[in-house]
Parts: C-alpha cells; structure tokens; sequence
C-alpha cells in the first residue's frame, strides 16, 4: 500500500529539484503580459467544449482556466466495476482547453485537502519544466498557477507526472487536451478556411482493474489500498476495459453525440498512454490531422486514422446521411469486447443516390 505520508514525500523531493529552475519572465515580457486582456473560461465536462472563437479577433489575451482535481470512485461499466480514480474537474478525460496560437494559457490548479495524493501537470503544448510538470507540484490543500505561450497549434495532451507514479496517475484518468487554433482559424490542403458547427472531444482510456482469485473485479476503500495489486495489473500490459469518455457506453444511446445532416463536425481524439485507430462507420474522415498540428495540411477522405500514444488528432467530417452512425476505435476487439465504442445520432432527410435498398431480403432464386 503506497501511504500518503510516502506518496508526500517523493513529491517534496521533486520539487525541491525543481526549484532551481527558472519560472519567471524578464522583466520585459513581464510588462508586456501584464498589458494584454485576459478572458476567464468555465470549463465543461467532455464531449463538450467551452465556447470560443474559432478565428481569433484582436491580438493575443491571457486565457485564464481552473482545474480541480477529484480523487473518487468512479464506476467504467454497466456491471458496477468501479476504478479508483483520479480525475481532472471530476471528468475522465479531463475538460479541453481552447486557445489561439499566441496567446497564453493560463491555469490555477487545486489539490483539495481532502485528497490523498500530490499531482501536477505536463502540458504536451508547453515548453520547458517538463511541459510544466515541474512547477506544478500540489499537495493536498494546495493549489498552483501557472502560464505558457502557445507557440504552435494543433491539439495536445496534457496528463498528471507526479515522478515514480505517472502511469498509474495516467491510467487513473489524469488526461485532457489543449486545443491550440491558428489565429486565422483551420485551413484545408489549399490553404482555405474551413469552420465546424459543432466540436466534440473524446477521451480514450485503458484501465487495468484487479481481479481477485475468482476472478472478479476489486474494490478498495482508497488510492493508497489500491496502488500494489494495480501496479501488477497495469505491468501485464492487458487492459481490462478500453473506453471512451471514461466508461463503456458513455457516448451511445441518450448519451450519443448529436448532429444533422448537412453539419460540420470536428472530432478531436486523444490518447495520452497507447496508439489507437478511430474509425466512423458509415462516414470518413473529410480533413484529418493526424498528428494533430494544425501547421501541417490535413490528409483527406480517410476511412481509418491513427492517434499515436501520448497525443491527440483532430477530424472534420460533414454528415451527408440521416442515422447512428457508430464511432470506434477499429481495434474491433477492443471496440466489441472492451468498450471503446461511440455513437453520433444524426437527424436529416435520406438521400437515395449516396445508398439505397434496391431490394428487401428475400428467398434465393435459382436459375
């Protein structure tokens, strides 16, 4: 059992290596962020996204966010199996953070003293301090601010890097994304404006849960009862459950993601631990970015794309067909039987010339 007072201490070591590096500003750029605008954003729970521009108006501004982070037990599937989680906001994944390339993403991070264990947070987007993961060291009671330019746009990862224990924070559910758009808003091959009317974040996660010598899923009371039969779990390398959003079935029926023929929707994916290949059934990738980075041309008219480990893409796709359309990732086992299955719920008008049932099923006839 890993205690607080141990998981404390490793925290405190870190951060006193971290200390010798540099946080502060000259005093220049000090002065010069201290003159922008800044804007505050609520943060919603994933799939959905706060509201932003999607081509930015004026110049820069401070983007200005707080996290909190809740240690709770979250139950992945329709049996009650439940994880001892770690969570960004209360959501797995944690919420998306939007800004535009240029501006300065700034959060305040809160570890509430009712939790067990120290956290922080590696921002894929950011540079230096490993992505922030070095200055924002929290213990439970305290919480940290911190700021970074965004240099570069695409969509990236973030995710808890508490040294000695980032797998198990990672595969706990301390992931999100940053979106970072171009100013001037998303461009297809030929360097167009293209817009989307509805965004959507998914969130893929593997969770390795206990079993016990019947074979059946562990509870524990704590994060620290936990810690030694997951970390065997979690070195076997097989995933009890694959899913999406946090548990099996969380984006299908009532839950399913809406749209209507004739919209724009971007899907971004992310996957903070492990390579994963989303896939719509009965749809395409119209422009994918692959990689994620908005600077790089997007692929065109993909039926599968891949969302390497540790990183987040993006898709746009308009939805030409009435339906349910189901979204997955086409590891189909992991899809079928472990649950990384979506679906989007689509309203509108069918179109005969796209697909049509020319005739029922019925007897063979033979010659």
């Amino acid at each position: 059992m890993l205690t607080r007072r141990e998981a404390l201490i490793g925290a405190a070591m870190t951060a006193a290596a971290a200390a010798a590096i540099p946080s502060l500003p000259t005093m220049a750029n000090a002065a010069e962020v201290a003159g922008l605008p800044r804007q505050k954003v609520a943060l919603v729970a994933p799939p959905f996204v706060h509201e932003h521009e999607q081509v930015a108006t004026g110049g820069p501004k401070v983007v200005e966010f707080t996290m909190t982070i809740e240690e709770k037990p979250v139950v992945i599937d329709d049996e009650g199996t439940t994880l001892r989680g770690m969570t960004f906001n209360g959501s797995i994944p944690g919420p998306m953070m939007v800004v535009h390339e240029g501006d300065y993403l700034e959060l305040t991070l809160v570890n509430p003293e009712t939790n067990e264990m120290p956290h922080n947070i590696d921002f894929h987007a950011a540079t230096g301090a490993l992505g922030g993961g070095a200055l924002t060291h929290v213990n439970p009671g305290e919480q940290v601010t911190l700021r970074f330019k965004a240099t570069r746009s695409g969509t990236f990862v973030y995710h808890c890097a508490p040294e000695g224990m980032i797998p198990w924070h990672v595969v706990s559910g301390m992931s999100g994304t940053v979106m970072v758009l171009p100013r001037d808003g998303l461009k297809n091959e030929r360097g167009e404006l293209v817009r989307y009317d509805r965004i959507y974040y998914v969130g893929e996660n593997e969770f390795y849960i206990p079993r016990d010598e019947a074979g059946s899923y562990k509870s524990y009371e704590s994060l620290g009862e936990s810690y030694a039969d997951t970390l065997v779990a979690m070195r076997g390398l097989i995933p009890t459950h694959v899913v999406f959003n946090g548990k099996v079935g969380a984006l299908t029926g009532e839950r399913a993601m809406k749209a209507k023929v004739g919209e724009t929707v971007l899907i971004v994916h992310s996957q903070a631990n492990r390579d994963t290949r989303p896939h719509l059934i009965g749809g395409h990738g119209d422009y994918v970015w692959e990689e994620g980075k908005f600077a790089n041309p997007p692929a065109k008219d993909l039926e599968t794309w891949f969302i390497r480990g540790g990183s987040a893409g993006a898709a746009l796709y308009t939805f030409l067909q009435p339906g349910v359309y189901a979204y997955v990732n086409h590891n189909l086992i992991e899809a079928a039987e472990l649950g990384a299955t979506a679906h989007f719920t689509v309203e509108g008008e069918w179109n005969d010339d796209l697909m049509k049932q020319v005739e029922a099923p019925r007897p063979i006839v033979s010659n």
